[in-house]
């Protein structure tokens, strides 16, 4: 008699089990649904960052093509980027001539900018260090650093199209700079965002994390904004091209979770790929190859997919790679491009 009273305790210990993660299920589903919300924008602000750097590696004309995404792109929303060798080639010796037209001509067209300093900014190798300096001690160089942010803010600090100064580019992001990075020195990022509040008091600063990788929590902290990147396809010679497995509202989830500890702040999508995941440089790889890993279907689909993140203000990466591929006698890229900017 007691063994049915037994099978009846057992039942019942599993119900109750099954009911617990049931309920924490329904908790789970809750919390991600709250978690998810944000407002669907009214209209989406597109920009485009710019490199002279890595457009002369692709054998262009850097002012031709900038001038390009102002006149012909109809760009209004520029990120650039102050790179430490562009600006001090040689100890001490500063050549603002690059940045100098960039600035002005972004004026004349009555586009606003983010400016990046500082060692790590856009673009490979991710960490852009002058010769000259490459065999200093770390402390050396940090000295080094501070001196060229100096200059550089001193010089732009006036321009009022200038909205944003970003400090360093994905600095808690080790994934793909510990090579040539090393590991985050966090407290040198904490002195490189306090002398820029300290130039400038008065204008806001942008810290950006990767958003595949990113745990956003020490950037989203660090400034006044936050920027994140999106990249939706991969490549690595193992497995070849691959989708991303986020879906796009997990952009929204990490958002809400951040502002839970830190607030409300702007938060942009700062790096909108849609360029070619490569391994070597553009020049060196086959154009159908290229186009296999980004082309006008996949644009659309990145862009619908960054749409669904709700972001209101995204800047699109990849457009020195469209006006590469329009000399090339494939215009279809740039096309793609002139189209976002036209909305």
């Amino acid at each position: 008699m007691k063994k049915p009273k037994k099978k009846l305790q057992k039942k019942s210990r599993l119900k109750r089990i099954l009911l617990w993660i049931g309920g924490a299920l329904a908790l789970l589903a809750l919390a991600l649904v709250l978690l998810a919300r944000k407002p669907v924008p009214e209209r989406f602000t597109y920009g485009i960052s710019f490199s002279a750097p890595y457009t002369e590696e692709l054998g262009l004309n850097a002012r031709e093509v900038y001038t390009a995404f102002l006149a012909e792109l109809g760009v209004r929303h520029l990120r650039l980027a102050a790179q430490w060798p562009m600006i001090e080639p040689r100890r001490d010796a500063f050549d603002f001539s690059e940045l100098d037209f960039e600035v002005a001509e972004a004026k004349k067209y009555g586009a606003d900018i983010v400016l990046a300093v500082g060692r790590r900014l856009p673009r490979w190798p991710e960490c852009h260090t002058p010769g000259w300096a490459q065999e200093l001690s770390w402390e050396e160089q940090k000295n080094e650093i501070k001196a060229y942010v100096t200059e550089v803010i001193n010089r732009y600090k006036d321009e009022p199209h200038i909205v944003y100064w970003q400090v360093e580019n994905e600095p808690y992001l080790g994934t793909f700079a510990r090579d040539q990075c090393g590991e985050l020195d966090e407290a040198f990022l904490k002195e490189e965002i306090a002398l820029v509040r300290e130039l400038d008091p008065g204008r806001p600063i942008l810290v950006t994390d990767g958003g595949n990788f990113g745990t956003w929590t020490g950037a989203y902290g660090a400034g006044d904004a936050f920027g994140t990147s999106v990249y939706v396809y991969f490549w690595n010679p193992t497995y070849g091209q691959f989708r991303t497995v986020l879906p796009s509202v997990t952009y929204r989830i990490k958002e809400n979770l951040v502002q839970l500890f830190y607030g409300t702040k702007p938060t942009f999508l700062i790096e909108l790929s849609l360029e070619p995941w490569l391994i070597e440089p553009v020049i060196k790889v086959p154009i159908e190859t290229q186009l296999e890993r980004m082309n006008p279907e996949k644009f659309d689909e990145i862009i619908q997919y960054a749409k669904e993140t709700r972001y209101d203000r995204q800047y699109l990466w990849g457009g020195e790679w469209w006006y590469w591929l329009k000399t090339k006698g494939r215009a279809e890229m740039w096309e793609k491009g002139a189209a976002i900017f036209a909305q």
